[in-house]
């Protein structure tokens, strides 16, 4: 299970820290936030206690209204379940009280200046990925007219080179040799490098270059969601190669299916113009178009 320091959430979103310094090692392993509401009038049978707490305007001026002896018992009750952190929105202050308890239970108290529905969606989607399974693969990763695929097949078959030629078409490098997935969700998959590879392709006979140094910005983009698996594979004369209608087919990559495509390879063909196609003719099926429907219904008017 993947899990992310308090201190990490400091680092990236500037947080300020009101109490709990000395606890800032403590692990996050839920991937959203949570605003308590009903907890703060004794109700705690679904309180998700493993979450990071939001305490927004509503909040905290619920609390400000509150006796002394109230709050207390209020926020002592919430307390006693150690969450990873609480975090105060909108520069809120006032938080003595808070701060007291938070010191007492070991449990950090940390601020923002963003709005309370700002900050949750950035804060929801850095531990959305930040937290994501993964899975690393071998192959390149490329951003094709804006949509992420992966270009799978042997050692030697021509991936980079068919990579080199799509970057130098004015598309995207991701990863090469190692693709980092991550799972968001059960229909959607991130592409990432290692860090290690960053920017760099490996060309045979060439040697490792740089892309980014090579041909500018443009040439290069740290992720991209996974929208189609190509494998480049040798071209077999026996095979029906010419089919106009072919049965889809997909891969799994932590139970999320990506429709899956196999290009033959053969002297003279463009490959990267096929990979062009493939990602162009996927964007139209997603807007509902299919060529082969639109075919056979013009054979059909005759």
């Amino acid at each position: 299970m993947k899990v992310i320091e308090v201190k990490e959430l400091i680092n990236q979103f500037s947080l300020e820290v009101i109490a709990g310094a000395n606890e800032l090692h403590r692990t996050i392993t839920k991937a959203r936030a949570y605003r308590p509401g009903l907890e703060f009038v004794g109700y705690f049978e679904f309180f998700p206690q493993k979450h990071i707490q939001i305490l927004g305007r509503k909040e905290i001026t619920y609390l400000h209204g509150l006796t002394e002896e109230q709050r207390n018992h209020h926020i002592g009750n919430i307390v006693k379940y150690h969450p990873p952190c609480f975090i105060v929105t909108a520069g809120q202050d006032g938080l003595k009280y808070l701060k007291k308890y938070c010191e007492e239970e070991g449990i950090p108290l940390l601020r923002t200046s963003d709005d309370s529905a700002t900050f949750i969606g950035k804060l929801d989607h850095y531990l959305l990925k930040q937290l994501a399974p993964e899975q690393s693969i071998h192959g390149i990763c490329m951003n094709v007219s804006g949509i992420g695929i992966i270009i799978r097949g042997k050692s030697g078959i021509g991936k980079s080179e068919t990579a080199h030629t799509l970057i130098r078409r004015g598309h995207r490098l991701v990863a090469d040799d190692i693709i980092v997935l991550k799972k968001l969700s059960q229909h959607a998959l991130i592409g990432s490098h290692n860090e290690k590879t960053k920017e760099f392709l490996a060309l045979r006979s060439v040697g490792l270059i740089n892309v980014v140094r090579l041909y500018g910005r443009k040439a290069f983009q740290d992720e991209s969601r996974i929208s189609l698996d190509i494998e480049l594979t040798r071209w077999r004369e026996n095979d029906l190669n010419n089919d106009l209608d072919l049965e889809p087919t997909f891969v799994e990559y932590m139970g999320v299916k990506i429709p899956h495509l196999e290009i033959q390879l053969q002297p003279g063909r463009d490959v990267a113009g096929l990979i062009e196609a493939a990602a162009n003719n996927w964007y139209l099926k997603q807007q509902g178009y299919s060529a082969m429907e639109d075919f056979m219904k013009r054979l059909e008017s005759e």
